[in-house]
This record gives C-alpha cells, structure tokens and sequence, in this order.
C-alpha cells in the first residue's frame, strides 16, 4: 500500500470518528432537553433517511467528480450540520443534515477503493479501512463519554470561556459537539490530498428522471446476480442488525450491569474492538472466492447474541460482546469485498455502493423502527434482545441454506 491509500484510510478516520462521535454527543443533548427515551433509536432513522431517499442520486454524484472532491464536500455538509445543531435547531433535523453529508460521502469513501486499487488487494483494503472505521467506533465512544461527562465537561467548559465573548457554548453535549465538528474540518484538510484517478463509468446524465430508472436498474442487476445477491442480502443484515445492537447495549448495560449513561457508551467500544479484530483476520485468512463459507459465523453470533440475557457481571459482559463483535467483523468484510468487486464490474464503483447503502440503511431503518416499536410498546430489553438474536441467526441460516454451497469467482 502507498502514500495515497494511507492519505484515504486517515481522512476515512477523521471522518468516520466525529461520526460515532456525534451520535453519542447528540443522545446526550437529547437527554438535556428531556425527549422520550424512542426518541433515540429516531435519531439515528433521520441520520439514516437521507441514504434512503438520495440513493439513485449519491451513486452518479461519486461517479461524476473524482472522490476525493465529493468527500471534501460531504464532509463540509456534516460540519454544517454540527453548527446547526448548536445554534438550536432540533438535534432530529441537524443529525439528518449531518446524515445527508454522510449519504455523499459513502460511495466516493469505498468506490475510490476499487478505482485506486487492483481487486486481489480489495479484501485487505477493506480489512484496513473497516478496521480504521471501527477505531474511530471505538474513540468516537470514548471522546464523547470523557466530553459528556460532567466533571470532565465543566473544566474543559471554563477553559473554553473566552472574556468578554459569550460563545454559546455552555453545555457538555454543545462543547462535545463544537469539538466534534473540528474533526470533520480535520478529515476535509486530507480529502484535499487523496490522489486523483481517472473517471471510471461516468454518469451519462443528470437528470433525475434518469438517475432514478438507472438506480431501479442497478438495484435489479445487482440483486438478480448471484454474487451481488447473497453479499447485499449479507452486509444490509450486519449493518442493520449492528446499528440496533448498539442501541441494545447501552440499555441492557444500564439494567444488567447497572451503568450509567457515560460508562455504558464505553461498553460499545468492546463490541467494536471485536469487530476490528475480527476484520483484520478476515483480510488474513479469507480470499474473496471462500467469501460464502464464512456464513455460519453469522448464524453464531446471533445465536451468542441471546447469551447476553443472564449476564451479569461485568468481566463476562466484555468478553461477550468481544467475542460477538468478532465475528461480525470477521463474517461482512469478505462479503463486502465480494460486493464491492461485483458492483464495480457491474455498473461501476459508485453506483454499487449507492445500491448497497440504499440496502443497508433501509435495514437499520427497519430495524431501528422495530426496536422504536417496541420499546414504545413498553417491551422489556431481555425480550429484545430475545428478538433480534433469533432473527439475525434465523436470516444467515436461511441465507447459508440457500447459498452455501454455490460455487463464486
């Protein structure tokens, strides 16, 4: 890997920590103006609406400028979206603008993979840039407990005083959020110096009328495709299932483990870590033509998902939630690379990725809707977790049946 691939994975980095770090900053502000607990799994549905709604339109937009400018200006969009949400607007809206700069970003972070690198390097590219991800998962936890937390906060508060000048800034989630939002100017600085590459499968119109009936073509053309079909069917699970386990572990840590709000975010960072280790052995151990036989590795983890229910201590809920996130790690990366490499030799790099985002962030929506569903209906977390255990292991049991012995590359 050269200089250019390492200027991607650090201004992937930046970005992808003021990311994980604003959702948390965002729930705590939230909580300062006294929301309904569902309230939280929406916030994360505006975030992920604009993915929904722009995916015939995010895919030919990567396609048409060269990525690196495309996420110049998404980034610029997130750190717009973190000044709104400081100036008053309901944390719902700014975190859906933030989503919408987020849904600009995504096909131009992983298409200029597939234009900038030969496809053997793929899997270990993912490996590196799922993994630099889930580090940023990790510290983006970390920055927002240490930054919400309301000794930490009211230092870091009084240095941020300036005499005379009266910043607005007066809250631990503002100060969190203000912080956040230099991150993202951070991450636009190193999009400036991502390498250029030639235009690959530029758009041959902008018209939306167009773009609309080339996505529903794409979309199509890649789910009627056998490698396309059991990769999409695989990553819109994980990420679907990843962003409501989230969620499940910050309220099962406060009625298991009895934490606290700060404490329980940092909880997340063992999911994630496990998710990162899981992904660098992924990028070790499997070559894209055995992508397929890693399924039962999602079968397991929604089955280890229901051992969460009689934990209780605190050393084994680490553990558990280690183990869990390895496996995810290690089952999506394969798969993505998979998905990646079809979709480009498809319909080029940008438009499959607005595809499998269109997927995958239909399915956190989806899910975060079931768990909003039931959390307002009053349903106990040892009963959601109950749920979504058996759903995740039941979905890869079906998928492995009907595509575990299939022959790929």
């Amino acid at each position: 890997m050269n200089r250019g691939f390492y200027t991607i994975m650090a201004a992937q980095f930046f970005s992808a920590l003021a990311d994980n770090a604003l959702l948390f900053a965002a729930i705590a502000l939230l909580s300062e103006v006294h929301a309904p607990s569902w309230h939280t799994p929406i916030l994360q549905g505006f975030f992920v609406f604009s993915y929904i709604i722009l995916a015939p339109f995010v895919g030919a937009f990567a396609d048409s400028l060269p990525k690196g400018r495309v996420m110049f200006i998404s980034n610029t969009i997130k750190f717009f979206g973190c000044l709104v949400m400081l100036v008053g607007i309901n944390p719902l809206l700014a975190y859906g603008l933030v989503g919408l700069g987020a849904a600009a970003y995504s096909p131009a972070k992983y298409g200029i993979l597939t234009e900038y690198l030969p496809h053997e390097k793929l899997v270990l590219a993912n490996g590196w840039i799922e993994g630099l991800t889930v580090a940023a998962i990790v510290l983006g936890g970390g920055v927002s407990a240490i930054l919400i937390n309301p000794a930490v906060a009211l230092n870091l508060l009084d240095l941020w005083d300036v005499p005379f000048i009266d910043t607005g800034i007066n809250t631990a989630p503002e100060l969190a959020i203000t912080i956040i939002s230099l991150l993202y100017v951070i991450a636009a600085v190193f999009n400036l110096y991502i390498p250029r590459v030639p235009i690959d499968h530029k758009p041959f119109s902008r018209n939306p009328i167009f773009l609309l009936k080339d996505f529903n073509h794409c979309f199509w053309l890649l789910w009627k495709d056998k490698l396309g079909q059991v990769s999409l069917a695989v990553t819109t699970l994980f990420w679907g299932s990843g962003a409501t386990l989230r969620l499940i572990v910050l309220s099962w840590s406060v009625v298991a483990l009895n934490y606290n709000p700060s404490k329980a975010i940092l909880l997340t960072v063992y999911v994630a870590l496990g998710i990162a280790a899981g992904a660098l052995l992924a990028a070790k151990f499997v070559k894209m033509d055995k992508a397929v036989k890693v399924l039962p590795i999602g079968i397991a983890m929604g089955l280890m998902v229901l051992i969460m229910i009689p934990v209780t201590n605190p050393t084994l809920a680490i553990g558990l939630l280690i183990i869990i996130g390895m496996m995810g790690g290690f089952f999506v990366v394969p798969m993505n690379a998979l998905l990646q490499h079809r979709g480009h030799l498809l319909m080029g790099a940008g438009s499959s990725i607005a595809v499998q985002n269109f997927n995958e962030n239909l399915s956190i929506f989806a899910m975060l809707g079931l768990y909003s569903l039931m959390e307002w209906q009053g349903l106990g977390i040892y009963t959601i977790i109950t749920v979504f255990g058996l759903m995740l292991a039941s979905v890869m049991a079906i998928l492995f049946k009907t595509h575990g012995q299939d022959k790929y590359i």
